[in-house]
């Protein structure tokens, strides 16, 4: 049983170098001080902000910047990929007709990267 997310959550990636934050848009109506965010709260730059510089070899420019430097590892910008939304959610709890994103939801990267929430943003309503 986790917390609902909120906007302003901090987030963690794998392969990110600083914590990130969780932008939510007020389209679906639903405050807890801040909106509450659902599994498709998930569009890079828009609601997951970049999380400094990344170090997995699975992104392009990383393993390009590494190769120039005859393999040593050399972190490039983050830009989040994610590759489905968030899993799992609260399935019994919509918000805009999805399921309300819980704090142990997990959101994979398609540079190999695993993004958690650290803070939900909030700490008043459980799901």
């Amino acid at each position: 049983m986790g917390l609902l997310v909120t906007g302003n959550a901090v987030l963690s990636c794998s392969f990110g170098a600083a914590p990130s934050t969780l932008m939510v848009l007020p389209t679906n109506k639903v405050l807890v001080d801040m909106p509450a965010a659902n599994i498709v709260d998930q569009i890079p730059l828009l609601n997951i902000l970049p999380f400094g510089v990344c170090t997995s070899l699975a992104n392009p420019t990383v393993a390009a910047a590494t190769a120039a430097a005859l393999g040593v590892l050399t972190p490039m910008p983050c830009i989040p990929m994610p590759a489905a939304p968030w899993v799992v959610g609260a399935p019994t709890v919509l918000i805009g007709n999805m399921p309300a994103l819980s704090s142990d939801s997990k959101l994979m990267c398609c540079w190999a990267g695993v993004i958690s929430i650290s803070f939900a943003g909030q700490v008043k309503v459980m799901l």
